[in-house]
């Protein structure tokens, strides 16, 4: 296996690739001078997670339906003039259910926001989460995490000629950021002099901030360089991390024979190739980046 974590630092160096990749998941350079290829998932035959309540009902029903953001570029966005969400965070939910047994077309996205990503797996809207969810102890109380398969650190996007240098600068300022989301939390609990504004999606906090009517934007610095390179010339991300944030996939609580299937695909993906192509068809080259390991909570 790779090393343990995404270093945040490997994570700044790694995501300037942002800069450099497609809106909305448009594959660029995997570093070798060549175009990314959109990646191609083995689908598992025979699979029987008879244990699984989740997986037998989406067997059943023929679907597997998996939460995803799609307002945020690189990671989870529909593009202008496409039906279907592109990004990593995409990618990753296509391996997944390729390891379970699930083709391409048996995926149903629902969009998720990440006031509802617990809701939305405790009343059973959602089969799986893979929407930049955050694993910490408060959400394991009440949804189950796979992963992590990506760390990311939380970061500023401001004006282009804006002074704010870091989360010090903050005191005064009105910062954005979404409804029940991580970042969102440690600007209430750690920078109290901000003035924190919530939506219940990202996007609407990139429209304030073009109007002047928020400073900055808070999230995890992947999603935010995703937003930077849509907006060139008009916003830059601070490139100070302040937190690290591992993704996982968001489960149902209690199905252990779920979590250990949706862990073992992620494993395979690391371990085969997947997971970097994903990565470089998404978000741009792997170059000081390193894949985290699978923590089996």
């Amino acid at each position: 296996m790779k090393k343990l974590r995404l270093t945040v630092a490997s994570v700044a160096i790694g995501m300037l690739a942002l800069s450099g990749c497609g809106q909305g998941g448009t594959p660029e350079s995997s570093g070798d001078g060549d175009k990314a290829e959109a990646p191609e998932y083995s689908v598992a035959t025979g699979v029987d997670l008879k244990d699984s309540k989740t997986w037998q009902k989406a067997k059943d029903a023929g679907e597997i339906t998996i939460g995803v953001k799609k307002d945020q570029p690189g990671l989870g966005n529909v593009s202008a003039g496409s039906k279907e969400p592109e990004g990593f965070d995409i990618e990753i939910a296509k391996m997944v259910a390729a390891h379970l047994g699930f083709e391409p077309d048996q995926i149903k996205y629902t969009e998720t926001v990440s006031a509802n990503r617990e809701p939305f797996l405790q009343q059973g809207n959602v089969d799986m989460v893979v929407a930049t969810y955050t694993i910490n102890d408060e959400r394991k109380k009440v949804v189950d995490f796979a992963g992590p398969y990506y760390v990311a650190g939380q970061d500023l996007l401001v004006a282009e000629d804006s002074d704010i240098a870091g989360p010090d600068d903050l005191d005064g300022k009105k910062v954005c950021s979404v409804d029940g989301s991580t970042p969102a939390q440690n600007i209430e609990d750690k920078y109290t002099k901000a003035e924190l504004v919530t939506y219940d999606a990202y996007s609407k906090c990139v429209t304030d901030l073009q109007s002047g009517s928020v400073d900055a934007v808070t999230t995890d610095d992947a999603i935010l360089r995703g937003y930077a390179k849509q907006y060139e010339g008009e916003f830059k991300v601070v490139g100070k991390p302040f937190t690290e944030e591992p993704y996982g996939v968001g489960l149902p609580k209690g199905d252990d024979a779920l979590r250990d299937a949706v862990n073992d695909a992620l494993e395979e993906g690391m371990d085969n190739g997947d997971w970097k192509k994903a990565f470089e068809y998404t978000l741009g080259s792997t170059d000081g980046v390193d894949m985290p390991k699978v923590d089996r909570y």
